[in-house]
């Protein structure tokens, strides 16, 4: 088997193989992927080694530390070194550029040549090699040869190797780099400025008598980029009238140069500043692991809002409106300004990992429509409920793939046509669906092996717990043998008041109205499995 037969086995035996997969994921998620769960654990590592690695070599400056400081560098280095090979080795995937060239000579029934496969697989290594951030890194190998006494003084370019693991500091090179076509034309014009300015006071302070004078062109630029600056060191003086003026014109250049200089970074963080809030918005539903997505925060979306937060959920919200987002950020929630349609903004909050259950409640059912449509596609077990504002629209947004509508105008109509005729009884329901005097109406879910399992109401005990049991909603229609009190609503069956005899079965919902100290109490007795 020649070298060539070789390679391509090889490459098959990579693409095939599961522990080579996980591998190459693992160290990914470790140096690469910012959603990884490890992957502030190794930056915060990586930053107290690297601030350690350059306090131990000014501290060696005037101390000295003995075998300490041999030991530390090598480990420091070492860990250097193995994180450079496992970046240059992540950065691509050698054995599918081989493949892919042999695949395509087989398609078109040509013999395989692995030189032009194995220098693109060069290539790509050498793109990642010339990459700012890996030069760094190996600038930050350099130093520990030490015959080469003089390669330490790039033991400082460990510092910029923070640029990988702040998120901070990345965000503001990113700034820059943006605006990279902007500063270059700034620093063409201030080097022009002070080469001119410079030029000029060499010609008119060179002969100054008494020695007094420009010494040398070296200190014409010094002086130049001091007196730009509009630091002013006052070592160098300019004597004669002509270097005066000089001096004054550069003045009033420095400060055009610094005025522009700011004028950039000032606009260039304000057209950055809504993607990092938004990065730290991400983030925190990340750390926080947030599986409540609220799209909309109106009149309706506040109202939930504030309910959910009262009980103590976690959500985040998104509306495209800034006057809401701003809102919702100072009552304390965790808010993103975006359209909620937007598929790459409802993967970066987690709709397809993490996100449980999404409510559209924008005033707009076209928006609930697309949001609903994105967010089905995104993740089909996701439970999605949709504001329905016109009753036409109920079918379009179960056909787009919500599973339940609330019609919040039909519903408002309902309640005041029931307050005219019963406005005490109304009071009272409104009370306890607003929890005013901590009573409310709870709703528990029937687990698997639980206690409430097979149990019959009577069983329960819902007296002695001060809780009035409402009804139990049960997954599928109605069966034909049911009594009165049983309701179809959207294919599940609704038992209202359910007999002592009525047994629960896993999956059901009972629902009751009762104190928040008495539900509390009920649901700690269900996790513990005693009632």
């Amino acid at each position: 088997m020649d070298n060539t037969h070789r390679l391509i086995q090889t490459s098959y035996k990579l693409k095939d193989s599961v522990r080579y997969r996980r591998a190459k994921k693992f160290f990914y998620d470790l140096l690469e992927n910012p959603k990884a769960r490890v992957r502030p654990y190794f930056d915060v590592f990586m930053i107290l080694l690297v601030v350690t690695s350059v306090w131990v070599l000014i501290y060696d400056v005037r101390h000295d530390m003995g075998l300490f400081d041999d030991l530390f560098e090598w480990v420091a280095v070492t860990i250097f070194i193995i994180e450079y090979l496992l970046r240059f080795w992540i950065y691509n995937d050698s054995h599918k550029v081989i493949l892919s060239h042999y695949e395509r000579a087989e398609f078109i029934n040509q013999p395989f040549r692995a030189w032009p496969a194995l220098r693109e697989v060069v290539a790509k290594k050498w793109e990642y090699m010339t990459q700012p951030l890996a030069i760094i890194d190996l600038l930050a190998i350099i130093p520990t040869y030490r015959p080469l006494r003089f390669l330490r003084i790039f033991l400082l370019f460990r510092l910029f190797k923070l640029f990988r693991y702040t998120r901070s500091i990345s965000e503001f090179v990113k700034v820059l780099n943006e605006k990279r076509i902007e500063l270059f034309t700034l620093f063409i014009f201030m080097a022009f400025i002070t080469f001119t300015a410079a030029t000029a006071l060499f010609f008119f302070e060179t002969d100054v008598v008494d020695g007094k004078g420009v010494g040398s062109f070296f200190e014409s630029i010094y002086w130049a980029l001091v007196t730009m600056s509009t630091v002013g060191y006052g070592d160098i003086t300019p004597h004669t009238t002509e270097g005066r003026v000089v001096t004054i014109i550069l003045i009033i250049a420095g400060l055009g140069v610094i005025s522009f200089f700011t004028s950039i970074i000032v606009s260039a963080f304000g057209e950055k500043m809504h993607e990092i809030r938004a990065q730290r918005v991400f983030s925190e539903v990340e750390r926080k692991h947030i599986d409540l997505i609220i799209c909309g925060y109106g009149r309706v979306g506040q109202v939930v809002a504030d309910q959910l937060a009262a009980d103590q959920r976690q959500f985040v919200l998104v509306d495209p409106q800034e006057s809401n987002v701003r809102l919702a950020k100072q009552k304390g929630y965790l808010a993103a300004l975006g359209d909620a349609a937007d598929s790459a903004l409802l993967e970066s909050l987690g709709i397809a990992t993490q996100a449980k259950r999404l409510l559209c409640l924008t005033g707009d059912d076209v928006a609930n429509v697309y949001i609903t449509l994105s967010a089905r596609q995104m993740n089909t077990e996701i439970e999605i409920i949709s504001r329905a504002n016109h009753r036409e629209n109920v079918t379009k947004l179960r056909l787009a793939g919500a599973d339940h509508t609330v019609a919040p105008y039909e519903i408002v109509g309902l309640i005041a046509a029931e307050y005219v005729g019963q406005p005490v009884a109304f009071e009272a329901i409104y009370g306890m669906l607003t929890g005013q005097n901590d009573v409310g109406i709870e709703a528990v879910r029937v687990r698997s092996g639980s206690v409430l399992d097979g149990r019959c109401m009577a069983d329960i005990g819902f007296r002695q717990r001060k809780l009035i049991p409402f009804g139990v909603v049960r997954e599928g229609g109605c069966p034909i043998d049911a009594s009165s009190g049983a309701y179809e609503i959207e294919g599940r069956c609704f038992h209202f008041n359910p007999t002592p005899d009525f047994e629960l079965q896993a999956g059901d919902l009972v629902v009751m109205f009762g104190h928040e100290y008495s539900v509390v109490h009920f649901r700690d007795c269900l996790e513990r499995g005693t009632l």
